[in-house]
């Protein structure tokens, strides 16, 4: 998946938990209750079973990844709020 800069998930939680693989790119993280992160190619982040958290790409530049979800009685994600850019640029 690519995100053009400024864009981001909603808030949302996966029932098996999440992998991602940064693949190009410059992007940001944030696991909810912890300080946003920075991520670029290489990088891989874990988000535990039914951490809310979102990702996307840094305000100024694009950032591709691979995702790895499992699904769990016929679901893999559980969406939520949107973030707010006051939250995503904060």
């Amino acid at each position: 998946m690519t995100f053009s800069p400024g864009a981001r998930t909603a808030w949302h939680s996966h029932p098996a938990g999440q992998l991602l693989y940064i693949l190009t790119g410059l992007g940001w993280v944030q696991k909810e209750g912890e300080p946003k992160q920075q991520v670029q190619a290489g990088d891989t982040v874990w988000f535990a079973p039914g951490e809310r958290h979102w990702h996307g790409a840094s305000d100024t530049k694009a950032m591709s990844h691979v995702a790895i979800a499992e699904r769990v009685d016929g679901r893999s994600t559980d969406w939520f709020e949107h973030v707010p850019d006051a939250d995503y640029l904060g």
